[in-house]
Order: C-alpha cells, then structure tokens, then sequence
C-alpha cells in the first residue's frame, strides 16, 4: 500500500458503470498476471485536486472528458482507499488509453458498460468492492453538468 492518494470516477450511462478491465503484474514483473473489471482513477498528482485528478484519469484512461463531479465515498482498494466520484462526462464513446509497460501500475486491456445489476452479482471478477460501489451509485444517481 501506499500513501498516494488515488480516486476513482462512476460513470454511468444508460443503467450501465463504464469499468476498466487490468491485468495485474505477476512475481515475473510482467503484466501476465490476472485480469479483473475496475473503476477507471489513479494518483493524484502533486498540486493537484482530486476533482482535477479523476477528471485527468478519465481522459488518458477512456478519453472522456469530465463535465461535472461529486465526492461519494472513499472505497478500499487493495493499494489503499481511493476517493470514489459520481462523474458526469461530455457526450462521445469511451476509447481504452494506454499505460506504459514500465509503469508498476496495471495495464488496461479494455473497457465496458457494465449493467448496473451485473456488477453486484459477482459473476465478474472485480478490484471494486461491490458493495461500496453500490450504495454510491445509488446516492448520487444523477448530476446536473
């Protein structure tokens, strides 16, 4: 864990979450490890907000640009709590950015709207604990840009 602050951003769009499918690094030091769905986010930078920074990580990770935010929880991720945003995003459909090998974050291998019910059944394999994801896509369901 560490003792960067990380953020996380729900998108939602037609009863669906816009989630991020990574692959872990392995004990080889490759991004050959597991797969799983999760929030697109990351770090925040130094100077930066953390409403800068989810509006920053949705652009390079799905190449949408932010148009409203607001802080709903902080959720537990296995590399430390990250501030979770409801965020509202301008029209156009996600693309996958790409992160750099050499990075130690995990590499994206691509994304998805997930219905809003799959993604409390448990039948994917999640970073996202499903329950804090829920009660925070149900207190903020709609923000006006």
């Amino acid at each position: 864990m560490t003792g960067r602050q990380r953020v996380k951003a729900v998108i939602i769009r037609e009863d669906r979450v816009l989630m991020l499918r990574e692959r872990a690094r392995s004990a080889t030091g490759l991004h050959d490890g597991p797969e799983y769905w999760t929030l697109p986010g990351g770090g925040v930078e130094p100077g930066e907000t953390c409403e800068q920074a989810v509006a920053r990580e949705v652009l390079e990770e799905v190449g949408l640009r932010v148009t409203a935010t607001e802080y709903t929880t902080e959720l537990p991720y296995p590399s430390g709590a990250a501030a979770c945003f409801r965020v509202e995003v301008a029209d156009g459909e996600p693309t996958l950015g790409v992160d750099p090998l050499e990075c130690d974050c995990p590499k994206m291998v691509g994304l998805n709207w997930i219905p809003i019910p799959d993604v409390s059944s448990g039948d994917a394999h999640h970073v996202v604990p499903v329950p804090a994801l829920m009660l925070s896509i149900q207190a903020f369901p709609v923000l006006d840009p």
